[in-house]
């Protein structure tokens, strides 16, 4: 049979199986290699939820979601091309994020009657042949006995057998995508270093699984996407949260201070500190707590003994912080507060995603408790608003908050490496000690310089000895006050050296679109990628629409309010009920309307469009 071989401006791909399956391994060594090859891409990993899910469940199915080509990609895609399924169980829950017409490739072992039953399809029915697919392009390979075969003679046990089968799915991909298996050579050579006969059997099956591609005569089309244009630079692939790790560290290193991380697991946040606790090296320190109050109370007294203090945690833990951190307010010390966030309330849906933590960092402690809020807009800017988050916290002695979520914290795309010279310099002064006469002087230690900020008092410095706790300070002197006149003064103090910081953060710009025009898109957070895709098709479509994505939440940027006022109709996406909406309302006094989606996974670029389209029809 003629193979087509076709060209492409970009591809979605969806990987998935049981957790056992090495669909995440699979879909991540995919990416690696498309960005080798110099293609703009962006994924999404999704996980169970349940730790032991039943093997063969739809409870227990994990993907891995990739959109890459050689045009801008700023999403991982809506519906995808290519549905890559190891069981009965994959399909079921995974069928309705395929195109119609899409390319089924179906493991068929996954599909008798143990597994079906399993995925509940009922007695009887099997998807494969009852021509419930027909609207779609199915090609039925049996990957596990083909995996079978091609280690018949390899010595190796039934386990790592069937462990082998993800790597016949990929090799069979890159056959079908024109993509070179040097790479996943390398790093199969590498990880089974001291497993030669794995890494030889892994490396076999790949082989096999490309050579399948070439000689079956079940596909007709492969496909090629060529290489998109981007800026010269050295590029790696980096998740959210690996971005988030390496901003953090860069911050310690630009103000030369030591990093702690108290922190406590949590899904999607765990990963920061097993990231974290590799960096020893760097001055960074980790600390396991027993939880999360005595994480986040371990970072504040890092941050009064002089080292930066990082706390990490997801929604749950954040509410459980959430007296110390108002005690990390009240003290004015540095501490920077990650909330990798996840679908709720409670414990929700932890592998799940969800905007839904913004009104708890505003407003989320007891008493007027005012904190910066900075949130990264896709996986390469966590680096970046890792950084500006240790910044401000360092240079103004506040609290800040790090709003990044679970599909930037495990989603990735193509990153270029900053140069540490165009890094900013993070200025950190130490109030000095107090020698012979000038040791008499009295130490205020709530004294605040033109940015109302007080001066880092570290303890054991001579002449500068002074009291702190959580009780109301005396203004300059931080003894304990009940005055109710100092304790108006300290709360307006407070919340204006917030407010303060608006002057050192860059104003607002629009990301795409007019200054000026009919309609503004303001989003936040992950949004970023949907909105700006469904903005510039929109514009295609001739409607008159601008996009501006706001990083720095609490402040806002000084000129937000005039941006706003340049446009006839304030749109806020957001994945949660509502929250940002009612900011800007309250802030600006103006009719912006929320589009709003809690389903635990990212807004869809037509889903955003259409949605767009109708709330312009209502307000029109």
């Amino acid at each position: 049979m003629d193979v087509k071989d076709l060209v492409r401006d970009e591809v979605t791909i969806r990987f998935a199986g049981d957790s056992g399956d090495g669909m995440q391994l699979t879909g991540s060594l995919f990416t690696n290699t498309t960005a080798l090859e110099g293609n703009d891409l962006r994924t999404l990993p999704e996980f169970p939820a349940e730790i032991r899910a039943p093997a063969g469940t739809v409870p227990g199915v994990s993907s891995f979601q990739l959109n890459f080509g050689s045009i801008e990609i700023m999403t991982p895609g809506d519906a995808c091309d290519v549905l890559v399924v190891m069981n009965s169980a994959a399909l079921k829950a995974n069928l309705s994020m395929l195109k119609p017409g899409g390319v089924i490739i179906a493991n068929t072992s996954g599909f008798d009657k143990r597994n079906l039953n399993l995925a509940k399809y009922g007695e009887g029915k099997n998807p494969l042949d009852d021509g419930s697919l027909s609207k779609y392009t199915l090609l039925e390979v049996d990957v596990s006995k083909l995996t079978k075969e091609s280690l018949s003679d390899s010595g190796l046990g039934y386990k790592d057998v069937e462990r082998a089968k993800n790597m016949f799915v990929l090799g069979l991909l890159y056959w079908m995508y024109n993509r070179p298996l040097e790479s996943t050579i390398k790093f199969l050579e590498k990880k089974f270093g001291k497993k030669p006969e794995i890494a030889a059997a892994n490396i076999k099956v790949l082989k096999d699984g490309y050579h399948f591609g070439e000689t079956a005569e079940i596909f007709s089309e492969k496909y090629t996407v060529k290489k998109a244009v981007i800026g010269p630079g050295e590029y790696r692939s980096i998740t959210g949260n690996k971005a988030t790790v390496l901003g953090l560290v860069a911050a310690t290193r630009q103000s030369n201070l030591p990093l702690f991380f108290g922190s406590y697991p949590i899904t999607p946040a765990s990963d920061i500190l097993h990231e974290l606790s590799r960096l020893k090296n760097y001055g960074v320190y980790t600390f396991q707590a027993e939880d999360e109050i005595a994480a986040v109370s371990s970072a504040i007294g890092a941050s009064f003994g002089g080292s930066l203090g990082i706390t990490s945690s997801s929604g749950p833990g954040i509410a459980l912080k959430g007296e110390a951190i108002g005690l990390a307010v009240m003290l004015e010390l540095p501490l920077v507060v990650l909330n990798i966030q996840r679908a709720g309330p409670s414990t929700g849906m932890p592998t799940k995603t969800e905007q839904s933590d913004l009104l708890q960092a505003m407003y989320g402690r007891n008493g007027e408790s005012p904190m910066v809020i900075v949130a990264p807009a896709t996986p390469a800017d966590c680096f970046d608003a890792a950084f500006e988050a240790c910044r401000i916290s360092l240079e103004h002695m506040v609290p800040v908050f790090f709003l990044s979520d679970g599909y930037l914290a495990n989603g990735s795309e193509p990153w270029k490496f900053p140069k540490a010279k165009d890094l900013k310099k993070v200025n950190v002064k130490f109030e000095p000690p107090r020698f012979g006469e000038s040791n008499g002087d009295q130490f205020l230690p709530y004294l605040r310089d033109e940015r109302l900020v007080r001066s880092w008092a570290i303890p054991g410095t001579e002449g500068i000895e002074h009291r702190l706790g959580g009780l109301e300070k005396e203004e300059n002197s931080g003894n304990v006050s009940y005055n109710p006149e100092n304790h108006q003064k300290m709360t307006n103090l407070r919340q204006a050296k917030v407010d303060k910081i608006a002057d050192f953060i860059p104003l607002q710009s629009v990301d795409s679109g007019n200054e000026k025009g009919d309609v503004l898109v303001l989003g936040w957070g992950s949004t970023y990628g949907s909105i700006r895709t469904a903005a510039r098709e929109l514009r295609e479509e001739g409607i008159d629409i601008s996009h501006a994505h706001i990083k720095y939440l609490n402040p806002f940027p000084k000129n937000l309010g005039e941006l706003i006022e340049n446009f006839n109709h304030i749109l806020v996406p957001e994945m949660n009920s509502g929250q940002l909406v009612k900011m800007i309302r309250d802030k600006y006094f103006v009719d912006a309307v929320g589009i709003n989606k809690v389903k635990g996974r990212p807004f869809f670029v037509d889903e955003l469009k259409r949605q767009i389209k109708d709330a312009l029809a209502s307000n029109s």
